[in-house]
């Protein structure tokens, strides 16, 4: 019997504008953008030229410090523009799709037939090690390495996001021979974190894995939360984590032989019309999903990603490489008359400052707002009540402002990603950033070990 971990830290923040099970169309994108900054750690060389044709798996970038780590184009049509910003860095690279997904040979085999060398070759030809992203650091995956275990999240806790068992559903055996060839990677194991409230049929029926059940409130649902409380890292260690529609495209093409980075994303929010999903691809130009399907469009935010971690983008702006939901809600730009002192019936409340904890199921149209500016970084501890790992959260983010790394290895910084941090952004009364504040120490350390 799988034995359930319990997380008692966490908040759920019900949102209205869920997607039902139910897929819906939309006119295929024929504009694409693969943006270098979405693959942490990587530092781009750009090997494609505007007007060159392209395929699905050709090369438009690899890492400067590492080769093997390679991006590729998502889709087959023409690079349109390269664009650059100060100091020449790559933004993004621009591709109009030919409508055909015409793909780059990928040999097909069994991986269970193949070394650990000849899988890591594959990876490498299908541009797969970027959809690997190791810890420490949250940065893409070193080829090098030898994980110590690889880390699969068989569902997603944060606010509206997409259902994996209903995305997966079909693509049982695409996902087995992705595990497979995952296996050949490591020495240790392949650990799924499945929610007990859910079916997971395609994870419980996977082999070679070790299924681990939670329940609990977000994040429950993080792969470093579920890594902490199975097996923690320390320093010198590796682990690596991989979402779980990655790993039906690299299944997919080892039995078809065809790169195919098509995938599900779900359209939610309390500005959409009809919350779905949809079929796309990676860095496709999200305007023909979302068009005509927006309340009060004008004064709308549009979130590539959740509402909590998710990357504000336009209108007509590009899908995240490693996002799965697009998030539409109201921007506050707004005043409310006098503030604070109103009764505020309708507004969430992490406290019991509002009436809303007599109702802890309904559901809220929530804005952008802050509801006040960035003042001095206080010690009150309402961290700790929604962070779910034995690390001081507070005393962490004040080791890397302070970019002391004795302390910030002593609280744990090796086992941490921006996401987790999270919800004590949201409920931090100093507005402090500190998703960004601890990507930065993230960085800051990766730099300084690797002189």
């Amino acid at each position: 019997m799988v034995k359930v971990i319990r997380i008692k830290r966490g908040l759920d923040i019900k949102l209205k504008g869920g997607a039902k099970d139910v897929f819906a169309k939309a006119n295929p994108a024929d504009l694409f953008a693969v943006k270098p900054t979405d693959f942490q750690g990587i530092t781009p060389k750009v090997v494609v030229k505007e007007g060159e044709n392209v395929k699905a798996g050709t090369v438009l970038f690899y890492d400067k410090k590492n080769p093997a780590i390679q991006v590729v184009s998502p889709v087959s049509g023409t690079v349109l523009a390269v664009n650059r910003g100060e100091k020449r860095k790559v933004l993004d690279i621009r591709i109009q799709s030919d409508g055909q997904f015409t793909s780059e040979p990928f040999e097909k085999a069994q991986p269970s037939d193949l070394s650990a060398e000849q899988i890591k070759e594959r990876f490498t030809a299908g541009g797969f090690w970027s959809f690997i992203r190791q810890r420490p650091y949250d940065v893409v995956a070193n080829p090098y390495d030898t994980p110590k275990a690889i880390f699969i999240s068989g569902f997603d806790s944060a606010p509206l996001a997409p259902d994996y068992d209903f995305i997966l559903v079909g693509k049982n055996e695409d996902f087995q021979l992705g595990i497979n060839a995952l296996a050949k990677l490591t020495a240790g194991k392949i650990h799924i974190g499945i929610n007990t409230e859910y079916a997971s049929k395609v994870f419980k029926e996977t082999k070679g894995v070790v299924i681990h059940e939670f329940r609990g409130k977000h994040p429950v649902g993080n792969v470093g939360v579920q890594i902490h409380h199975i097996a923690p890292v320390n320093k010198g260690e590796v682990v690596w984590t991989v979402n779980p529609q990655d790993v039906v495209t690299i299944g997919h093409a080892f039995r078809k032989g065809i790169l195919d980075f098509s995938r599900s994303v779900v359209l939610c929010g309390c500005c959409v019309k009809n919350p779905a999903y949809y079929k796309t691809v990676y860095g496709a130009s999200v305007s023909t999903i979302v068009d005509g399907n927006i309340i009060n469009a004008g004064q709308a935010r549009y979130i590539s990603g959740n509402p909590l971690t998710g990357t504000q983008i336009a209108a007509d702006g590009f899908l995240g490489a490693y996002d799965a939901q697009i998030t539409v809600i109201p921007e506050g730009n707004t005043q409310e008359f006098l503030g604070w002192i109103m009764p505020r019936l309708k507004k969430f409340s992490v406290n019991h400052s509002y009436f809303s904890w007599l109702t802890p199921n309904k559901e809220y149209c929530l804005d952008t707002n802050l509801n006040g500016g960035e003042r001095a970084f206080i010690m009150s501890g309402e961290y700790d009540k929604v962070f779910p790992m034995d690390i001081l959260p507070e005393f962490l983010v004040k080791a890397i402002l302070s970019k002391d790394i004795t302390r910030m290895e002593q609280l744990g910084i090796y086992e941490v990603a921006p996401e987790d941090f999270a919800l004590c952004e949201f409920v931090c009364t100093s507005k402090i950033e500190t998703q960004r504040i601890v990507r930065e120490g993230l960085d800051f350390l990766k730099k300084e070990m690797e002189c």
